[in-house]
């Protein structure tokens, strides 16, 4: 599974439902176009993402009460709205746990980091592994990889065997029989293996890949994400931030920061970053067992505010999926005639993650437990979005 995570909430209205015939102050200044599905429209601004709409589905009825980034990011991430009292996982930590990876690379990894998508109760060993760093620049570098200052492959052999050693003496004394695969044993064959280390270098790819992919720092990040599920990383998270758009929607949806170049902003460089890592894995053969998500928080307000922006709305909102073999060239759901709630087939972040946990083979009615025992489901309580299996 790709996850893209639009950081911040991007505006449906701008994005995958936009609505032309409602008044300007709704409407904003993008039109819609024409995909290569009949009667499916998107924004102009995703002209690549037309051209491959009949490999996608574009769920326009999403809905949440959540309007807060931190409690809403919860939400999406895990199925389950937040509780004081309990940290649930997320998809990655999820399929960590009952889908490990069989190669050196860790089976949750975060370009360059995750957003609330971290592990809750179970536990550090299940937490993602965050490349850091910009997968757009010459130097990206990913951290913790290579051997610190003045520690060479034979001291970390030795360290390993001490531990080993320890370990076993501990287990004696215990009586406990051993844990399985420990965090420093994942560690030590992502710092020793050449293999893995190679997933990470961009400089493989053609220059040819990379331009396609855009320069920018998401769409090195989806061909990033490509080269790691390729190599059998179960979950990979790709973050996109500046999508909270309060004002200057224009400047930051269409134009981006540079002034007189038109066409950087955040909706064209998702455009070609998407469609990019959809088609490739296409032709790679690998779109049918791999689920590709984009999605944020929540969607924005229907009405522009005065400074030129959309504030946060969690009632209605779209998210897309492709792969993973799931049918294509569909839109489940709709929302009203001018974006502010679901008109029909409302669909809510927990039916999303049943149906998501389901396509990636995880049973949700698996029962997980807590560190003192108590037994909790993956999914409690969604209902699975039948139009998506």
């Amino acid at each position: 599974c790709i996850l893209i995570w639009l950081d911040g909430g991007p505006s449906h209205l701008k994005t995958f439902d936009l609505k032309p015939d409602v008044p300007a102050e709704v409407r904003g200044p993008f039109r819609p176009i024409a995909t290569n599905v009949s009667g499916i429209q998107i924004s102009e601004l995703m002209p690549r993402t037309a051209a491959i709409a009949d490999k996608l589905a574009i769920v326009r009825s999403m809905t949440s009460p959540l309007g807060e980034h931190g409690l809403a990011n919860h939400y999406l991430m895990t199925g389950y709205q937040p509780s004081a009292v309990l940290q649930y996982p997320s998809y990655g930590s999820v399929l960590s746990r009952m889908r490990p990876a069989r190669v050196e690379l860790p089976p949750y990894i975060a370009i360059p980091e995750s957003r609330s998508g971290g592990a809750g109760f179970l536990g550090n060993a299940y937490e993602p592994f965050s490349t850091g760093g910009d997968p757009s620049k010459a130097d990206f570098q990913v951290r913790d990889v290579d051997y610190f200052p003045g520690i060479t492959e034979s001291r970390i052999h030795r360290r390993r065997d001490y531990l080993r050693q320890l370990d076993s003496a501990q287990q004696t004394i215990e009586q406990q029989a051993p844990t399985g695969d420990s965090a420093f044993e994942q560690a030590f064959r992502l710092l020793t293996s050449q293999s893995a280390k190679s997933a990470f270098d961009l400089a493989a790819e053609t220059d040819q890949t990379r331009v396609r992919y855009g320069p920018r720092t998401l769409g090195q990040g989806c061909l990033l994400a490509r080269r790691l599920v390729e190599r059998g990383v179960p979950f990979v998270s790709i973050l996109n931030s500046g999508w909270d758009t309060h004002e200057d929607l224009v400047l930051q949806l269409r134009d981006g920061y540079t002034g007189a170049k038109i066409g950087v902003g955040l909706i064209p460089t998702f455009d070609q970053a998407f469609a990019a890592l959809v088609s490739d894995l296409s032709e790679r053969r690998l779109l049918d067992e791999t689920l590709v998500i984009a999605m944020g928080e929540f969607g924005r307000t229907p009405k522009l505010n005065t400074r030129g922006g959309r504030d946060h709305w969690p009632r209605v909102f779209s998210v897309v999926l492709a792969g993973g073999g799931i049918p294509g060239g569909q839109v489940i759901g709709s929302s009203d005639r001018v974006g502010e709630s679901p008109h029909d087939r409302p669909v809510t972040p927990n039916d999303l993650a049943r149906t998501i946990y389901s396509l990636l083979g995880v049973d949700p009615d698996t029962q997980l437990l807590t560190a003192d025992g108590r037994p909790v489901p993956v999914n409690q309580g969604g209902k699975i979005i039948t139009e998506l299996t």
